[in-house]
């Protein structure tokens, strides 16, 4: 059986902290205004990592896959082949890319490239949970 709670969890703060950062009141100390965005990276990069890994279970178990490679990359591309997904790989090839320069550089730059793609990632990634565990996001 697999378990799905990680990826649930990570999923759910994600998108509870990124609803903080979207009503963000512009009154608050500086340090709140940059802990924030932080998080959410950090949320992200902690959310993608289990999503991918939780993927390439589901591809084994559930679809039967064998042989799957080690990385998320080809395990994208096989979800994809396997219609898992309701946006283009490139799209999550894109989420790949920026959890990957995040991960090795914390610049401002890369972390508002994030930021500006965290909403539909969080849209994805709930529609990838759904399908995966049948359950309906709450």
């Amino acid at each position: 059986m697999i378990e799905y709670d990680k990826f649930q969890k990570s999923l759910k703060h994600l998108e509870v902290q990124y609803q903080h950062y979207t009503t963000m009141d512009e009154n608050l100390p500086e340090w709140i205004k940059e802990a924030i965005p932080e998080s959410i990276v950090q949320r992200f990069e902690t959310c993608f990592d289990s999503m991918w890994k939780v993927l390439k279970r589901y591809l084994s178990d559930e679809v039967g896959v064998a042989d799957l490679p080690n990385g998320p990359k080809p395990i994208l591309r096989i979800a994809n082949e396997n219609q898992l997904f309701s946006s283009s790989v490139e799209q999550w090839i894109i989420y790949l890319d920026a959890r990957n320069n995040t991960a090795h550089d914390y610049s401002e730059e890369k972390a508002l490239n994030t930021l500006a793609i965290v909403e539909n990632f969080i849209d994805d990634a709930i529609g990838l949970y759904q399908t995966m565990s049948g359950k309906t996001w709450e």
